[in-house]
């Protein structure tokens, strides 16, 4: 009579293969029975390695060059005053705020050993970036409709890795939902095909 293998204590995802081979991964079933130590354990091994100090600085420099850049073309568009606001006034305001928290993480921020080194996956806000902008660059020449479109398939199948069924029910609902909303419902001046 052979008895099943005895799970290791702490409900582990992991047994041992017979024969006393390499761990055998199982169902994610087993993860519901990890306590949060455990799983904040398994999280520590699966994450990215630390991206050290000269990333750290590297992206407070960044920060810092974003918020310098967008002050100056805010003050180019006015600030006014807070009772006569012009249009640079809030932009500015952000800015000064991201010149500060870069210049707070580009000082205070170089022992921090959170931020993860950049992977492939690193890419991933860069690629959302620049289709939007395509996006917003098509609006107006051929509607919003297939743009967004093909904007809902990226983000959702390659940036996101939802299955093609979910990707093209969920893309094809929020056309037609803005559709519904923006052109029917409320009528505005959105560029659109139909």
């Amino acid at each position: 009579m052979k008895g099943t293998p005895a799970a290791p204590a702490g409900g582990s995802s992991h047994t041992a293969a017979p024969g006393g081979d390499a761990p055998q991964t199982l169902p994610d079933e087993g993860l519901d029975d990890l306590t949060p130590e455990q799983l904040a354990a398994q999280w520590e091994e699966e994450k990215p390695p630390a991206a050290g100090a000269l990333a750290n600085a590297a992206s407070s420099l960044v920060v810092l060059g974003v918020g310098i850049g967008a002050a100056i073309l805010s003050m180019a568009m006015g600030l006014g005053t807070p009772s006569a606001p012009q249009p640079g006034l809030w932009p500015f305001i952000i800015s000064c705020v991201m010149v500060a928290l870069g210049l707070f993480q580009l000082i205070a921020g170089r022992h921090n050993r959170d931020a993860e080194k950049f992977t492939r996956m690193s890419t991933a806000p860069l690629t959302g970036l620049v289709t939007l902008i395509a996006m917003v660059a098509l609006m107006p020449l051929i509607g919003f409709e297939l743009p967004a479109l093909v904007l809902c398939v990226i983000w959702m199948r390659f940036l996101g890795g939802e299955t093609w069924r979910s990707t093209l029910v969920v893309s094809a609902s929020v056309v037609i939902g803005f559709y519904a909303i923006f052109v029917l419902a409320l009528n505005t001046s959105i560029p659109h095909l139909f």
